[in-house]
């Protein structure tokens, strides 16, 4: 398992910010998907490393990967409470989650470690979102939650592509466009991620 390398990250924005006097947004960065790893080395050479931060805009805050984690996964433990047949249905069947790859559920409850070339939240959030409602999986098999047509029902109903964000007043507008849905999780996730560059 591979875990954020904190030296290497150390210009990634952990508390809440309002005060941008050194820093100024280069725009937002899109859906990076298997190419995560090159923008880094990229954005190190372009800006030089440590002179370059990924952050989300909530409102007139900025915050970095936990605050937009934070929010991720609440919009999971809403939908899975508001829906309790599609609860039921995912404990009853899955004995664990993934997302791009069944190493995904080695990563636990902990959004840091990333085994793969893709950043993998929505099997955190699940399981995340169980504890938080008191239950876990009882199923015999792994499902995969990825916007993906004939895995199983949940894989789709799941996909942060198509889980409404619980609170859509705080999506960026205009909303990017993608594979996913309009007022996703996803879209949230996507719209509100921001490039900034050291002044």
């Amino acid at each position: 398992m591979e875990q954020l390398d904190l030296k290497r990250e150390e210009h990634r924005l952990f508390g809440v910010e309002k005060n941008l006097s050194n820093w100024e947004t280069v725009g937002r960065t899109g859906y990076l998907g298997s190419k995560r790893n090159d923008k880094r080395k990229e954005r190190d050479d372009k800006y030089g490393e440590g002179n370059w931060r990924v952050v989300w805009k909530i409102g007139d805050i900025y915050v970095g990967e936990p605050g937009a984690y934070a929010l991720y996964e609440d919009a999971y433990f809403e939908f899975l409470k508001r829906n309790p047949n599609v609860l039921k249905q995912l404990i009853s069947d899955a004995s664990e989650v993934y997302d791009d790859s069944p190493s995904n559920v080695n990563c636990g409850l902990d959004y840091a470690v990333q085994e793969t070339d893709r950043t993998h939240l929505q099997d955190i959030a699940i399981r995340r979102s169980l504890i938080r409602l008191g239950t876990w999986f009882k199923g015999d098999k792994p499902i995969q939650i990825r916007d993906k047509v004939g895995v199983h029902p949940l894989s789709m109903t799941l996909s942060p592509g198509r889980v409404p964000f619980h609170k859509p007043e705080l999506i960026e507008n205009p909303e990017l466009e993608g594979w996913w849905e309009r007022s996703s999780v996803e879209s949230f996730y996507q719209s509100n991620k921001l490039l900034q560059r050291r002044k």
